[in-house]
């Protein structure tokens, strides 16, 4: 595989790296429950795990 030749300059690799920005994350309403989650992931609301709107996982008790 080719090489560079030469390092490159911490400033060529500077204005290379200026477009990477911390954005912050994206936030939106269940329907189901109303409350606050990040989009497109699965959040836990009353012990139950909701996707899209939809129960996917209840929590249920521990048998010892």
């Amino acid at each position: 595989m080719p090489n560079p030749k030469r390092r490159h300059s911490q400033q060529r690799s500077a204005k290379r790296r200026t477009h990477y920005k911390a954005t912050t994350a994206t936030l939106s309403t269940d329907s189901t429950t109303g409350e606050l989650h990040v989009r497109h992931r699965a959040h836990v609301s009353e012990g139950k795990l909701y996707y899209k709107g939809k129960v996917l996982v209840e929590k249920s008790p521990v048998n010892k």
